[in-house]
């Protein structure tokens, strides 16, 4: 079952340090196919940068100049 990224909120009041040489989350990844990676990377970042459907884009700016 996916979760829709605008129901997810990022908890900031929690933090955890842990030694880098013992991290259990890298098997959990290393288990896990690209495309499903991939689909975490994406899910976070639009968590993140608060996203719901489509990121916004960029202005078009046109300048003219003349030579």
């Amino acid at each position: 079952m996916k979760t829709h990224p605008a129901e997810l909120r990022v908890d900031r009041t929690v933090v955890t340090v842990t030694d880098l040489r013992e991290n259990d989350e890298d098997r959990y990844w290393q288990s896990k196919t690209p495309l499903e990676r991939l689909e975490a990377i994406e899910t976070h970042r639009r968590i993140v940068y608060g996203y719901l459907s489509t990121p916004p884009r960029f202005q078009r700016v046109l300048e003219i100049s003349r030579r």
